[in-house]
């Protein structure tokens, strides 16, 4: 009444069993391929652009830090950089902290 019946399996071909489980990893490689296009790829070519950029510092400089502070790069190690936030005022912080290079001018 409240258990059904149980029916046997047809055994699988024995030439099949390869091929089926080539198709059943298929979508799987395709996710992996399409996640790879999408998110890894360009993920790594925007690492590239940052450390190309934090490469190229210079005296001068004009940079906006990941805290949001604006200044101007004095000084340069290869770790640290020196940013004048205020006339006077100095800060050290690290290269990685550098988020953008703005244009010659932008702050006053």
């Amino acid at each position: 009444m409240f258990i059904s019946n149980a029916f046997a399996q047809t055994a699988p071909a024995a030439g099949g069993d390869m091929g089926s489980s080539l198709m059943s990893m298929l979508p799987l490689v395709l996710m992996f391929v399409v996640l790879y296009f999408i998110m890894i790829r360009p993920q790594m070519r925007k690492q590239k652009e940052h450390r190309a950029m934090i490469e190229a510092l210079a005296k001068g400089d004009e940079v906006v830090t990941a805290g949001g502070m604006l200044g101007k790069v004095v000084s340069l190690s290869e770790a640290h950089i020196g940013v004048q936030i205020a006339s006077g005022v100095e800060v050290q912080m690290q290269r990685s902290a550098v988020v953008q290079v703005l244009p010659k001018g932008t702050i006053k």
